[in-house]
């Protein structure tokens, strides 16, 4: 619009600056063309033709010079305003300097979250025995693909569960609770590290986009930040509940081992009895 202004107002100011040479122009045309003779037509009245050529120059600086100034004074106002409206985006709504400071901040938080990223990957792995060091690498893997074979490795590992010939069925089906909820709880583990290596990636990304956006598109990445920030809460709420799981069949096997000492007990009361009575 700023552009179509200014060149409409340069066109008028133009017109306006050679009016006496377009006037001068249309008098020397006018003598130059060719003239009928006396004796066909009435004499030419030269004095007639530059008179009414200074009416047509007053009629122009009176009429169509005073529309042309409020033209050029219209679009002047109108060139004020999207100039004013384009300073308040500028210098109010979208500063530079806030933006580029914005980046900067983006950059700088980039920097530690590679940092964070890096502790996460530390290798922690203890394990020396050949057993335990393969079951430790699954866990450790953060490959939700190698969570079926934790299964066998925590059976190696763990021993597998009694026969009924060597253990009660009680204490079978307490170590058989026992062994799924230690299971279960490596598994969510394996699948959570795994999770949480995508949503770092995703926050990369996010944070790389940022740090090239325009003012107009930071809010929908600002959004699908929020986004990804409920399903990360939904993570950790995920892992919370595993953690609740494991504390509660830890309560579970404590109360159940009162139970068989209670049990334990009474048999030996019994045993005695039964002993003195002979």
């Amino acid at each position: 619009m700023t552009d179509f202004c200014d060149t409409v107002r340069a066109l008028c100011s133009r017109v306006w600056a050679q009016r006496t040479k377009i006037l001068a122009l249309l008098l020397v045309a006018s003598m130059l063309t060719p003239q009928p003779v006396e004796a066909q037509f009435f004499p030419i009245d030269m004095a007639a033709i530059v008179s009414a050529i200074g009416a047509i120059n007053t009629a122009i600086t009176n009429v169509i010079g005073a529309g042309l100034r409020n033209i050029s004074t219209a679009l002047n106002a109108v060139s004020s305003v999207i100039t004013a409206i384009q300073n308040y985006f500028q210098n109010t709504i979208y500063p530079l300097d806030a933006i580029n400071r914005a980046r900067g901040i983006v950059s700088t938080v980039q920097s530690f979250y590679d940092s964070i990223r890096g502790l996460v990957n530390l290798n922690v792995a203890s394990a020396t025995l050949a057993n335990p060091r393969q079951l430790e690498a699954l866990l450790l893997s953060r490959n939700a693909g190698n969570i079926s074979q934790v299964a066998g490795r925590f059976t190696t590992v763990y021993q597998p569960v009694p026969p009924p010939t060597d253990a009660p069925p009680a204490v079978r089906d307490l170590i058989d609770m026992t062994d799924a909820t230690a299971q279960a709880a490596l598994k969510k583990a394996i699948a959570i590290d795994a999770a949480a290596d995508q949503l770092m990636d995703a926050s990369d990304q996010l944070a790389a986009e940022l740090a090239l956006a325009a003012p107009g598109t930071a809010p929908m990445i600002e959004a699908q930040s929020a986004a990804m920030l409920v399903k990360a809460h939904a993570l950790t709420q995920s892992a919370t509940a595993e953690l609740f799981r494991i504390r509660a069949i830890d309560m579970a096997n404590t109360g159940a081992s009162l139970k068989f000492n209670a049990d334990h007990a009474s048999d030996t009361r019994r045993d005695l009895t039964n002993m003195f009575k002979k």
